[in-house]
């Protein structure tokens, strides 16, 4: 996904980003996929997690595919901008980063083992760029939901970093905070590689392991 605009590469002070709008994207009721509902309310037990990693049509194709995930969305986190569109995200005005809704049952894939997938699949250590796509809207997120999570995804990345230190990359730049308010993206955007397979995919992880079972062990 490329944009014609010039990067940012550092957020700006929120008084400085876009005013945005009150009315929300209209999303289709159904995933292109697997035909569930990708906007609440969701099934009780299930839980979920937003996540940054670069573009985020070829993360979501990663997360819908993996078992035990029970839908997918794709949208804009992070930021100031209320409701923004996909240009104004590109902008670097918004300060929101791409990102990925995932919801899933814990039960079936426990988020240890999701956020093995998360670490592996991207490179977390490039701050404001993912690859060749460049820009604040391209940084690396995890955007937790409970006390419980925020433990696993600083687990996760403490054990992920060991790894990297031990292939000489540099440190995690990962944002990771409480899940703020998830704007979804513009219907096109959703399940874009399951419209469209050749689509674009910049993902590329950095061939370091992310090992599982760090709290089962603590």
């Amino acid at each position: 996904m490329f944009s014609f605009m010039k990067k940012m590469t550092a957020l700006l002070p929120a008084g400085d980003t876009l005013p945005g709008r009150q009315e929300r994207m209209q999303v289709p009721d159904k995933h292109y996929v697997n035909g569930r509902p990708i906007a609440p309310p969701f099934p009780e037990g299930l839980e979920q997690v937003q996540l940054g990693m670069g573009c985020f049509w070829g993360a979501e194709r990663l997360f819908w595919e993996l078992p035990g995930v029970w839908t997918t969305a794709v949208g804009y986190s992070g930021g100031n901008t209320p409701n923004p569109s996909y240009e104004e995200v590109c902008s670097g005005f918004t300060n929101h980063t791409e990102a990925v809704l995932v919801v899933f049952d814990p039960r079936v894939l426990p988020l240890e083992h999701l956020l093995k997938t998360f670490w592996e699949e991207h490179d977390p250590t490039q701050g404001m760029r993912q690859g060749n796509d460049r820009g604040t809207q391209y940084r690396s997120a995890l955007y937790t939901y409970g006390e419980a999570q925020v433990k696993v995804a600083l687990a996760t990345r403490d054990a992920f970093q060991q790894a990297l230190d031990a292939k000489h990359f540099g440190r995690i730049t990962t944002e990771i905070r409480p899940a703020p308010e998830f704007y979804y993206a513009e219907p096109y955007h959703q399940q874009y590689l399951g419209k469209n397979p050749d689509g674009y995919c910049g993902l590329a992880g950095t061939g370091a392991t992310c090992p599982v079972g760090l709290l089962a062990r603590a």
